[in-house]
């Protein structure tokens, strides 16, 4: 019999060591800042993940990377004992089933993958605190009912999407928060200043980003995913603070690819999470106001991957704080949005993990009808040989990060097919150089469904964007075949060669078509070295070159003795080819030294921030600059425009914002302008210079009653006033532009336009319409005759007719250069960047 007390204590000490979860403390034990009423810092919510992870046999947590912020993004596999030990089995088994890896799936038992998302919009902290109630029920020794339920499901969870937006949240409320929380919605904590945390360090929006993969986190976040393919995955969210939970089936419209399996097992998962919610007297709803449609959501983008994916939403949001009072009088609490996102978690795993095995089978089943009958129209995707190769590699890492398969024929074929920038079918011979894109293998749906020209829509009330189509918006030659053609052959970038030996030329040359060239020459000006751009076509030893060619003389360098090295050294960086030249003499055209060979100044760069700009705008903006094409610019407020010092200035940029300038910061503004400043106006900034003085650009009249007479005038106001209550939404919505692809008609010849074709294909999300031009360049605009991809109501789009979307107005020395559409909305249209590139490099 033992009976030395020491020996007793050293021995229960130890057994509590050697039980797996006998130190796992629950959120409220482990967190010094008291769970649920106060908001958890993102490194406490870490280590609340790692706590959890040391004790406990049911969890592996990794890191899949870092945030702009440098802030750890984790991601947590929870399972049955014997499901993490054969967790490698599981994950190649599904991807076995998907097609996209070779082999035959084992035996093992069905499992249904679910992936839980937490907080991709930072300021909806719920998320993110639910995530540390569920890690710890679903980790809980002795809740047994999730044991047993992990025994047929392995749960992934990402507790923080979007860190760098949580922290920035989290970390202004605790600074503006009462000790005593205080509910009244006019209190500091309830008022979130300028960005917020919805978005992450670059004000990007992340739940828009799941197609384009602009940002970081996506990227990193994506590599993971594509790894495992969950069966369910479920993003969860917040909203406004009078709002009942939302939860699925989505509303209205489905894109036509989704199948009956993902819309019918929404049902289930809604009627399962509503069995709970009724049981507690919670208020939810369903099938409203999010919709599945465009492809870059949280819930989207796993669906056209085979999953079923799903948003949830719960009151709270920015404005909540950690304590506010609703319209039925009530007080909304951080616990309560824990407890609803908890449920639903739970309620998620539960159905999947009971229908393991049907889960299992559809996903299967979906990936086979991807290889042996693809949906949509279009069977095959060419983009062709003869565009810029930067853009081809764009393309392919494009489709790489997506896992979509891509090669070449090993024969030439002459067919018809649909062609991209004609919108029309026309006759085509598909090279063998070409990149051929079949709709037969397993990423078929999501091939299909990024590169369709015109999505079709079942139901115009939507939540975003309706057109959005890849070709466009990387600005690639492309065409579309009803016809299956298989790329035998495998489609491979050559290495960059740099040449052995350029000697020393008279000049080197360079093409201007793409983002790599911007690049390129950001980085030639931030050595010294002095580049022109030829205002006009010419040829030169026989070969034919644009306007905007990039022309770097000996001459104009003849200081820098470091010259030919710096030149060759950025080419080689950026993998760009040069052309060397030994003469300056032109067969045709201008010759290099002529003055229509203009002189690119380095631009010094000021961009407007401030509570009048948009955050997502000015975030684009940002990113652009420091991540595409790393050159410098000075972030100014926009309240700085009255400042004396904007002739320490080249460039200001007007993002998208309503600024209230007055007449004395109006005339500064002209004044600099007009001593050589060049000020670019974009989207619904250009409001505020819109008939102004000295600012050419105007509004178009809506000219709803032109060509009408009085009777017919008349007849349409009686019939406005008799217009039902219940039909207002659609009745709105033929003056709306959610977002549709415009053809324009673009003047080339003019330096905002060198590197474009004569015509651009423009996302417009705005309703917003300007004359031409009268004093000015009307460079870029909307034709008589409409050519739209995508929805504009009915009404909007017929006023779209003959209106400016980009133009350039000269004063004094300076330029202002309008951008009715941003040309770099959300980051992903290269095109629209390029043409963005021009107004800041080129139109001097």
């Amino acid at each position: 019999m033992i009976k030395s007390p020491f020996l007793l204590t050293f021995i229960a000490l130890f057994l509590s060591l050697s039980v797996p979860g006998q130190n796992l403390q629950s959120p409220e034990e482990f967190l010094p800042t008291g769970y649920g009423k106060h908001f958890t810092p993102h490194h406490l919510l870490v280590d609340y993940f790692e706590h959890v992870a040391a004790n406990s046999k049911q969890i592996i947590l990794k890191e899949y990377g870092k945030t702009y912020q440098q802030r750890p993004l984790i991601w947590a596999v929870i399972s049955s004992p014997e499901n993490l030990k054969n967790l490698e089995t599981i994950r190649t088994d599904n991807l076995k089933r998907a097609g996209l890896m070779e082999g035959k799936p084992s035996d093992y038992k069905p499992v249904a993958i679910v992936w839980l998302s937490y907080g991709v919009h930072g300021n909806e902290a719920g998320g993110s605190e639910s995530s540390l109630a569920t890690i710890y029920e679903l980790t809980r020794p002795n809740n047994k009912k999730i044991q047993d339920l992990l025994e047929n499901a392995v749960v992934i969870m990402d507790p923080s999407i979007n860190p760098d937006g949580y922290s920035r949240y989290t970390h202004w409320n605790w600074n503006a928060a009462n000790l005593i929380p205080n509910p009244n919605p006019e209190s500091r904590e309830h008022n979130e200043p300028w960005p917020g945390g919805r978005v992450n360090h670059y004000l990007f929006d992340l739940n828009r980003d799941w197609a384009w993969q602009t940002q970081v986190e996506t990227q990193q976040r994506l590599e993971i995913y594509h790894q495992w393919m969950p069966h369910i995955h479920v993003d969860y969210h917040e909203m406004g603070h009078n709002s009942p939970y939302y939860f699925a089936p989505a509303a209205q419209p489905y894109h036509q690819y989704i199948t009956d399996w993902q819309g019918g097992f929404q049902h289930d998962i809604g009627k399962n999470h509503a069995s709970y919610f009724d049981k507690k007297g919670w208020l939810y709803y369903t099938r409203e106001v999010f919709d599945l449609f465009y492809p870059s959501y949280g819930d989207t983008y796993p669906i056209f991957n085979g999953a079923i994916g799903m948003t949830h939403e719960q009151a709270g949001h920015g404005r909540a704080g950690r304590a506010i009072l609703m319209e039925n009088g009530d007080t909304l609490t951080i616990r309560d949005r824990i407890d609803h996102h908890l449920v639903t978690s739970i309620s998620n795993i539960e159905i999947s993990a009971n229908n393991a095995e049907k889960l299992q089978n559809n996903f299967e089943q979906y990936f086979k009808d991807a290889l042996s009958q693809p949906q949509g129209k279009y069977k095959t995707f060419i983009i062709s040989a003869n565009n810029d190769p930067a853009r081809l590699k764009t393309l392919s890492q494009f489709l790489d990060k997506h896992r979509i398969r891509y090669g070449r024929i090993s024969k030439a074929i002459k067919a018809s097919v649909y062609n991209y920038a004609e919108n029309k079918d026309t006759p085509y011979t598909i090279s063998e150089e070409d990149l051929i894109i079949s709709a037969y293998q397993p990423k078929s749906v999501l091939t299909q469904v990024l590169f369709e020209p015109d999505p079709f829509l079942i139901d115009s009330l939507t939540y975003d964007i309706t057109a959005w189509s890849a070709p466009h918006a990387l600005g690639l030659e492309a065409y579309a075949s009803t016809e299956k053609i298989n790329p035998d052959q495998s489609y491979n970038f050559p290495a960059f060669l740099r040449p052995a030996n350029y000697g020393k030329p008279y000049a080197y040359l360079a093409h201007w078509k793409s983002l790599n060239d911007v690049k390129f020459l950001g980085a030639l000006l931030g050595k010294g070295i002095k580049v022109r751009t030829s205002a006009k076509a010419f040829k030169l030893s026989g070969q034919d070159y644009p306007a905007g060619t990039l022309v770097i003389t000996r001459a104009d360098n003849r200081k820098n003795n470091q010259f030919d090295k710096i030149v060759q050294a950025v080419a080689a960086q950026n993998e760009k080819h040069l052309i060397a030249t030994q003469t300056g003499f032109s067969d045709s055209g201008h010759d290099l030294g002529s003055n229509k060979m203009t002189l690119l100044k380095m631009p010094k760069i000021a961009l407007l921030h401030g509570d009048r700009v948009s955050g997502n705008a000015f975030g684009h903006t940002w990113h652009f600059f420091e991540q595409d094409i790393a050159y410098p610019i000075t972030v100014l407020s926009d309240k700085q425009l009255s400042s004396p010092n904007l002739k320490n200035y080249d460039v200001i940029i007007m993002q998208e914002g309503s600024y209230r300038l007055n007449n004395g910061t109006l005339e500064k503004l002209r004044s600099w302008i007009s001593g050589g400043g060049r000020l670019i106006a974009i989207g619904y900034a250009i409001s505020s210079l819109a008939g102004k003085d000295g600012f050419s650009i105007k509004r178009k009249s809506n000219n709803g009653d032109a060509g009408m007479s009085d009777a017919e005038k008349t007849a349409r106001k009686m019939n406005h006033r008799l217009e039902t209550f219940g039909t207002q939404d659609r009745d709105a919505i033929s003056n709306q532009m959610p977002g549709a692809i415009f053809r324009l008609k673009v003047d080339n010849t003019h330096p905002l336009a060198f590197g474009v074709p004569d015509f651009y294909y423009s996302l417009k999300t705005s309703s917003a319409r300007y004359e031409y031009l009268e004093n000015g360049w009307n460079v870029a605009y909307v034709p008589e005759k409409l050519d739209v991809l995508g929805f504009a109501g009915a009404k909007v789009k017929k006023k779209m007719k003959e209106t400016l979307v980009f133009g350039v107005q000269e004063m004094g020395r300076g330029k202002v250069i309008y951008m009715v559409d941003n040309p770099i909305y959300r980051g992903f249209w290269k095109q629209g960047k390029f043409f963005f590139s021009n107004a800041v490099f080129m139109a001097q």
